[in-house]
């Protein structure tokens, strides 16, 4: 669920820049000087914010990508054997795979 989460975030906060940027974008030749100044600022805020942000969710998924890690391991010094079968078997579905596409 949290990864979902993060992924929807993603997307609005990408979704925010792009609308931000494409206003910028479409209306450049219609605006003064004051109004053009207003947008770019709006569009540099945007995009200082968009940054922040997705560099906090990168923070977040890499801390969940260790925390993965580190339950993995703890799996696999738990229960070395099923680690090993369970190696195994994906090398032979793998190795299966590989050889009907060859």
């Amino acid at each position: 669920m949290a990864k979902e989460a993060n992924t929807d975030y993603l997307r609005a906060e990408l979704k925010s820049l792009a609308d931000t940027l494409e206003e910028v974008l479409s209306t450049s030749g219609e605006k003064s000087k004051e109004e053009m100044s207003k947008l770019r600022a709006k569009a540099e805020y945007a995009l200082q914010e968009s940054r922040q942000r997705l560099g906090e969710t990168g923070d977040i998924i890499a801390r969940q990508t260790r925390e993965a890690a580190a339950k993995t391991d703890e799996y696999v010094r738990a229960n070395p054997w099923a680690s090993v079968g369970i190696g195994a078997a994906v090398g032979v579905v793998l190795g299966v795979l590989l050889t009907r596409r060859g």
